[in-house]
């Protein structure tokens, strides 16, 4: 099972001191968060895409590939890279490249976004979220597989013997996560291809999260890639730690109270009573993360924000120490305690390049009207 953390790249005022850092800052504040992730024996690095203030990840791709010459062992993903309005053959381009900068340390979470004016500002119609969705990803994959690509859609202009350059690092294209926190339609398309879903559930009750994560692993059986427990299935979750429970509260309630996404709204303890939000001691860390299981069974990915709504960077490193030293190597062994022996291991560029050279990748999906 693979352990990480996801970055929304919020440049957020601290309200303890008040002050905002600035776009530089932050930038490299999540480089040196990367370099630390990896530090402390974490799995994955991911970063979201966003085109507006107060973000700053709107090239994710050339972040991850400052961060891969930096690091050497840590998976760089995106958390969300807007497959609506970005162009497929960019994004085959760009991830391909970063393939081979990273020596295979790379995979991608497609999502629609959020984020209504980017559409228009990208050329697109954001009533044709779903249609974008489907039409850009159906066109990715073959970049990805065919050496030479004639394709025609009805939402983006036809391509005539395309050629993807650099071909995927192996022939092996990235492995695709659909990131989703509410939409059916998206669990369905990771489904039918055969792909990893990530139900990023941070602000949703898990009575939501099952839901949409056995609406996936049906379906995924439904199309022949094998029983639902063999769905590769990545969760979200929040987490702010200290030593002690009491000091954790205290020291983080300024920042959960003032935060652009949440602020003003639910207080920290409904908000943590109704959300994966753990706002506590390791062990709680623990207590609740293992809880996960019980709704979405035996899953592959779990990543958390930990720099979000304005903590400094001291404050996030320390996040770290205790994340990677106290926290992952118990939920790793824990984990896999009971572990069925349908449940893969989370993908990765060598276990893809081991199971087609040994001729047991995963067969082509049927027929989805099947």
């Amino acid at each position: 099972m693979q352990f990480g953390i996801f970055t929304v790249g919020d440049v957020t005022p601290d309200p303890t001191t008040n002050r905002t850092p600035t776009e530089t800052e932050r930038i490299r504040d999540t480089v040196a968060i990367a370099r630390k992730a990896e530090e402390v024996g974490l799995d994955v690095f991911a970063t979201g895409e966003h085109h507006n203030p107060p973000f700053v990840p709107s090239s994710p791709t050339t972040l991850l590939g400052y961060i891969a010459a930096l690091t050497e062992r840590i998976i760089l993903s995106t958390s969300t890279t807007l497959i609506t309005t970005n162009d497929p053959v960019k994004i085959a381009e760009d991830f391909s490249v970063l393939q081979h900068l990273s020596g295979g340390r790379t995979d991608v979470m497609l999502g629609r976004g959020n984020t209504g004016p980017v559409y228009p500002w990208f050329g697109q119609d954001i009533r044709k979220a779903i249609p974008l969705t489907v039409e850009h990803y159906g066109l990715l994959r073959r970049l990805w597989r065919e050496q030479v690509v004639d394709w025609e859609g009805e939402l983006r202009s036809p391509l005539q013997s395309f050629t993807l350059a650099p071909q995927p690092l192996d022939g092996i294209p990235p492995f695709v996560w659909h990131g989703s926190i509410r939409t059916a339609e998206i669990a369905e398309l990771a489904a039918y291809h055969g792909d990893g879903y990530f139900a990023n559930h941070i602000f949703w009750p898990a009575s939501h999260t099952r839901t949409m994560v056995e609406l996936y692993r049906k379906r995924f059986a439904h199309y022949g890639h094998g029983t639902p427990e063999a769905a590769i299935v990545g969760l979200g979750g929040q987490a702010f730690i200290r030593p002690n429970s009491q000091d954790a509260v205290r020291e983080f309630r300024p920042y959960f109270d003032n935060a652009p996404v949440y602020g003003h709204g639910p207080s920290l303890e409904e908000f943590a009573s109704l959300t994966p939000l753990t706002v506590g001691s390791p062990q709680q860390v623990i207590e609740k993360t293992l809880g996960f299981r019980e709704y979405a069974g035996d899953y592959q990915r779990q990543l958390f924000v930990v720099d979000h709504a304005g903590l400094p960077l001291k404050t996030v490193l320390e996040q770290l120490d205790l994340l990677g030293g106290e926290v992952v190597p118990v939920l790793r062994k824990e984990f896999a305690v009971g572990r069925s022996p349908d449940a893969p291991d989370a993908p990765t560029h060598q276990s893809l390049l081991r199971a087609r050279d040994a001729g047991t990748g995963s067969s082509a999906p049927r027929n989805p009207e099947s």
